[in-house]
């Protein structure tokens, strides 16, 4: 059989829980390790893709490992054929419900799919995808939780001095004397030429949002994501009706169908997807779809090492949410230059497992 003929032969899924170099609290709660799992599509032909899932708490990491593993028996022997796995896939949980926890395992399955596919032909992904390797607009989103403006302040002088010309600030304090202190001690920190991005994580009803909006327009935000509930969507539009900040949302949308209701609703000005709630990457390029038509400016959320790949074929691409949490258990990191994600030249994604590290962090 030709090696772009791949069939699965197993899939393998590991816990692991990375400790962070800045812990975050934000208003919706904290996160102080990255509980990741890890994902091996197995073939017949030898080839192995690479995936992983990025669970939030590492109280989800034991039931999505064993979810994916127990897929195993629904894809084995299965070509390795993205859209088709997919599309059975979500059959499987038609009566469940293809989101949570079982579009995550949808969407991390997906991932190391593409990812064996791409390494049989001897591809970059972003070239299986038909696009080419170039430099990717990358904004800091480590640390800037909710810690006061003094330390706000230091925190974003030490994400900036790496050369990046953007960075995000969480919001969401007790008030909104507080928000506005914080960015303004953020931006004497960084100065007038570095971008700041702002999240409130939900945090807001849409009565508070709409007057905490009010009062952060005149700060010079670049955009206010998800001010108030995530599913919201009438909510945020009315949000942004009244906002001259552009209101960014997205990361919690359960697949495009989720996007194509924000999108009907007017609920923002941008879109972030997350590659693993949108539906892997054949969700992202369907997400992509949607958004180039009218114009919608797409950014990612979270994993940056295959967000930077799928960014270089979208039409509207913005900007990469750049995170280091996986980078302890990788061989090779993603690589920033100059505020810049480089897409690196290697088959597939360019996830390799550093096992060592991976033995260490088992969950």
């Amino acid at each position: 059989m030709p090696r772009d003929e791949l069939t699965i032969r197993a899939l393998r899924a590991r816990a692991v829980n990375v400790p962070m170099s800045r812990p975050l609290h934000t208003s919706g709660g904290s996160v102080t390790t990255a509980p990741l799992v890890l994902i091996d599509l197995e073939t017949d032909q030898g080839v192995t893709g690479h995936g992983y899932v990025f669970t939030y708490t590492p109280l989800a990491l034991a039931p999505i490992a064993g979810l994916i593993g127990n897929l195993e028996t629904v894809v084995k022997g299965d070509a390795v054929a993205p859209f088709e796995i997919e599309a059975k896939l979500q059959r499987t949980f038609r009566l469940l419900g293809a989101q949570g926890f079982s579009l995550m395992a949808i969407g991390g399955i997906d991932m190391a799919a593409w990812d064996a596919l791409a390494r049989a032909k001897e591809l970059p992904l972003v070239c299986l995808l038909g696009g080419r390797p170039k430099p990717i607009p990358a904004y800091n989103s480590n640390g800037l939780g909710i810690v006061g403006p003094d330390k706000a302040a230091d925190e974003a002088g030490e994400l900036t001095s790496s050369g990046f010309g953007a960075i995000k600030v969480r919001l969401g304090y007790a008030d909104a004397e507080a928000d506005v202190a914080v960015v303004r001690a953020v931006r004497e920190a960084i100065g007038d030429d570095v971008l700041l991005m702002s999240d409130y994580n939900q945090s807001l009803t849409v009565t508070e949002a709409k007057s905490r909006v009010a009062r952060l327009d005149h700060e010079g935000l670049y955009w206010i994501e998800e001010p108030t509930r995530c599913d919201d969507y009438r909510g945020h539009a009315e949000i942004r009706e009244h906002a001259r900040t552009p209101i960014q949302l997205g990361e919690n949308c359960w697949g495009p169908h989720d996007m194509a209701k924000a999108i009907d609703a007017g609920a923002s000005d941008l879109f972030m997807p997350d590659v693993v709630k949108i539906g892997g990457i054949t969700g992202w390029l369907r997400a992509s779809a949607l958004a180039e038509p009218i114009g919608l400016p797409v950014s990612s959320h979270l994993f940056p090492e295959v967000s930077a790949h799928l960014l270089a074929v979208t039409p509207t691409s913005h900007w990469l949410e750049y995170v280091d949490w996986a980078n302890p258990i990788l061989e090779q990191p993603l690589e920033i230059d100059d505020g810049r994600a480089v897409i690196p030249s290697a088959p597939g994604i360019g996830l390799e497992w550093n096992e060592d590290a991976v033995a260490k962090y088992l969950a």
